[in-house]
């Protein structure tokens, strides 16, 4: 597997590799089996970012162990597949099927029709993007954010589907809402959605 590896200040390493495949097995086979002296990992779409202890190991010990132990070319992560349902009643549904020229409910059919792993998470505690959106449903975000998005809301933006964790503002698209608690500090994990994991979405009666 072609990784490109960068030092990243003064403790950490940047792994840019081809595509979100190879950065969640790299993630998983990191977490697995952690080099002397990582500190932390933290995965993105393409890229995984090793935090080291400089006290514990160096950017060229670390370099040549990635090096070594890369996952092979077509590797998938092992990862369990969270059901999200789903009620198809958002706000920008009809506006997705102008963008896209399809019927609402051919957009509801696509949407379900995806296979999706989650990423990473950013933007807030919580929120997945979600990739593995079908392409004919990949739209711009809105020109305009709302100022208030409800939490559980389902949307989509470029190539990426997300739920919104909690109620904040939001440009993305919306296609519905689910009552899945995506961040509950409760739980032992309190994002129910990390990078790796699988999505499957389910559709329910508004």
């Amino acid at each position: 597997m072609h990784a490109d590896i960068r030092r990243f200040g003064s403790s950490a390493a940047l792994v840019e590799l081809p595509d979100s495949e190879a950065a969640h097995a790299l993630h998983a086979l990191l977490t697995a089996q952690p080099p002397a002296g990582v500190l932390e990992l933290v995965p993105a779409a393409r890229t995984v970012l090793v935090r080291y202890d400089p006290r514990a190991t160096n950017f060229s010990t670390l370099r040549d162990h990635l090096d070594r132990h890369a996952p092979p070319p077509g590797m998938r992560a092992p990862a369990s597949t969270i059901e999200v349902p789903v009620r198809y009643n958002g706000p920008d549904l009809g506006e997705v099927a102008e963008l896209t020229g399809l019927a609402a409910a051919e957009v509801v059919r696509r949407h379900l029709g995806g296979e999706y792993t989650v990423s990473f998470c950013g933007f807030a505690p919580g929120f997945a993007y979600v990739t593995g959106l079908d392409p004919a449903l990949r739209v711009p975000r809105r020109e305009t954010a709302r100022t208030r998005v409800p939490a559980g809301a389902v949307a989509i933006a470029d190539e990426f589907v997300g739920i919104y964790p909690r109620s904040s503002p939001g440009g993305w698209r919306l296609l519905g809402q689910t009552d899945l608690v995506l961040w509950d500090t409760g739980r032992a994990r309190p994002g129910l959605l990390t990078a790796g994991t699988r999505v499957r979405f389910r559709e329910v009666a508004a």
